[in-house]
């Protein structure tokens, strides 16, 4: 299963490489674009619990990396108004 990264700026500036283990989040995020911290909050869910989900069909178990990025997330972007620019993906 091709896993991938993605790169974020976040309203306070600050940047976070994020990891999917699956490149379903291509779907969701498009580099260059900035999305309200709510919206980008809901397509990383989205797309990591797809990408979680397709990780129990192949190996029979969850991926607790998806669901650790995901929390990682929803914590940054807790108070923070405005919006986040998706950078780009490394794959």
């Amino acid at each position: 299963m091709p896993e991938m990264y993605f790169r974020v700026r976040w309203p306070d500036g600050s940047t976070q490489r994020c990891y999917s283990p699956s490149l379903v989040v291509e779907d969701y995020l498009t580099p260059g674009q900035t999305y309200s911290v709510p919206d980008f909050v809901d397509r990383c869910e989205n797309a990591l619990r797809i990408a979680g989900e397709r990780v129990a069909a192949k190996y029979g178990f969850a991926c607790t990396a998806a669901a650790q990025q995901l929390t990682e997330i929803t914590e940054k972007a807790a108070g923070q108004p405005g919006e986040v620019l998706v950078e780009g993906f490394e794959k």
